[in-house]
Order: C-alpha cells, then structure tokens, then sequence
C-alpha cells in the first residue's frame, strides 16, 4: 500500500512539474513578419469594415464597470485566395486612436485566421471601443469577416458575447 501511494504521490509530484508556457506565447500575432507588398492593387476590390468590441460594459449602474478580455477574429473565407489587411486601428470610446496593429499591409492565407486579444486589465477602449479595418481581396473572392468575442469569469460566473464587423466602405 506504502508503495502505491508513494507512486501516486511521484506521479503527481512529476505532473506538477511540467514547463509552464506563458499564454502570450500562443496569442501574439507577428505582425511584421507577415508584411507583403500588395500586388496590383488596382484589380483588387478594396473595403473597409467597422467593429465594436467592448473592454468594459456596465453593472448595475453607469458608476460600476466590469472589465473583459476581448478577442478580435479575422478571417479569410476563401478556400483558394490570399487576402490583405491593409490597416486595423484601434480606439477608445471618444475616437481617440489606441494603437495602430499593422503598419504595413499584411497577409492572411486562405482559410487563416489571425487574432487580436486585448487583455481583461487593458481598459483603455472602455465601455465604446472599435476597430476600423481596411482590406484587399481578389475581385471575385468572398471577403473577410471579422468579429469579436468579449468574455469574462469572476468566481463561478461568467459572461461572453459577440459582435460583428459592418462593412462601411
């Protein structure tokens, strides 16, 4: 019996030991190496999307706020096309730029998915932040969808919602 316990007590001594890897190593897009050079823009079909994503919403009254992770989706939808990010900004409630994501454009294969995760402690887009996105696609390909999930956990509740880009351009 000493030595199943003693078994048990190696194995689970040994499972705590496993290399922890910090979660942004998974999360971070690098964004300079997917620069590209757009290639003949002009036969391109170009648009703009807009979407709203919350870093924080309100509880029980305007005075209390509860802060959320807010993970930003884009997405080629072509099976066969490349596609273009040509800019992705950031801003707060009042329309101040946050941050600019991309400062030349960028590529997202077909079928790819890249992802923007603005942390829980980050409330500096507030209860009114959105992304403004401008892309490329072939003439004929399916265009980009991007959408947002906004979640949080405190104890044993939790709270998740989406949102999705409107095409404005």
């Amino acid at each position: 019996m000493k030595k199943i316990v003693l078994i048990v007590f190696l194995a689970f001594g040994f499972y705590s030991c496993e290399e922890m890897v910090e979660e942004d190593d998974y999360l971070k897009v690098n964004w300079s190496a997917r620069t590209t050079d757009v290639p003949n823009i002009d036969s391109l079909e170009t648009g703009k999307s807009y979407l709203s994503v919350y870093s924080q919403i309100y509880s029980l009254s305007q005075h209390r706020k509860y802060n959320l992770t807010a993970m930003v989706s884009l997405r080629n939808t072509s099976e066969t096309d490349t596609i273009y990010l040509l800019k992705s900004d950031y801003y707060d409630t009042h329309g101040e730029l946050i941050k600019h994501y991309i400062d030349k454009p960028v590529y997202l294969l077909p079928m790819e998915t890249l992802e923007i995760v603005i942390d829980e402690a980050d409330v500096s887009g507030g209860t009114g932040a959105n992304f403004i996105f401008d892309w490329a696609t072939p003439k004929d390909s399916t265009k980009p969808i991007f959408e947002g999930l906004m979640s949080s956990t405190a104890a044993t509740q939790g709270l998740s919602f989406t949102t999705h880009a409107k095409r404005i351009n």
